[in-house]
């Protein structure tokens, strides 16, 4: 919703319509909402055609789905596994193939969150699932990049950052259970992986907003965006 209240002509991508499209309107400007499942190919191939129907192209993507399951690594079961690499990893290049015409086009960039979890810390007890499918992420977007030159994949590793507001706000932790979240809490407080510092969303659309303005030519293969302690006097 950021980039949408920076003048950019965005289409939004998601399951719920209902949210989806209050998330638009708060987008402002022409903000299209376009339903997209993207565990199924079908509806991203129909979305990113709605989308670029709607938008007269696409010159960049930005893919910001994430699905944490919170569970020691051993209670996991075989179809959180999946989930979880569906939502995290298939579905990134799912929807990056059917963007890929569009993106070769305007030699366009796409921008995939990743996060600190799975390239710069230890594994954060209890959310397995969720980094070691980041990890993967992060080895699909340079197999992008080993193939299609002719479009800019760039890895964004995000910090702790604020959840947002309104119905862009994430929904990551929304079906935690309170209790073993607070207790984690403590346990990553702990291992000096949460300190309480956190980035602010609008800090993090920024940079996305300058990323995506670099096309292939100067495309930047990797940015890590993390908070910084406040400077003492």
């Amino acid at each position: 919703m950021g980039l949408g209240r920076r003048g950019d002509r965005v289409a939004l991508l998601a399951r719920r319509a209902d949210l989806l499209a209050d998330a638009a309107a708060e987008a402002g400007g022409d903000a299209v909402a376009v339903p997209c499942d993207v565990t199924d190919e079908r509806s991203c191939r129909d979305a990113v055609d709605v989308a670029a129907g709607r938008l007269g192209g696409i010159d960049a993507v930005v893919y910001c789905v994430g699905l944490g399951v919170l569970a020691p690594v051993e209670e996991l079961r075989a179809e959180e596994w999946e989930l979880a690499f569906a939502t995290n990893v298939v579905g990134a290049s799912t929807v990056t193939a059917a963007a890929l015409p569009h993106l070769r086009r305007s030699h366009g960039t796409v921008a995939y969150l990743s996060s600190v979890s799975a390239s710069m810390t230890p594994p954060w007890p209890g959310l397995a699932a969720y980094t070691v499918t980041k990890a993967a992420l992060d080895k699909l977007v340079e197999a992008w990049r080993a193939e299609h030159p002719e479009v800019g994949f760039t890895r964004v590793v995000v910090g702790d950052c604020a959840g947002g507001e309104g119905d862009g706000a994430t929904q990551l932790a929304a079906g935690w259970d309170p209790e073993v979240f607070a207790g984690y809490l403590s346990l990553w407080a702990e291992r000096g992986l949460l300190d309480g510092h956190l980035l602010e969303v609008e800090e993090l659309v920024e940079v996305l907003h300058g990323l995506l303005r670099c096309g292939a030519a100067t495309s930047v293969p990797s940015v890590a965006i993390t908070p910084r302690p406040p400077r003492r006097n």
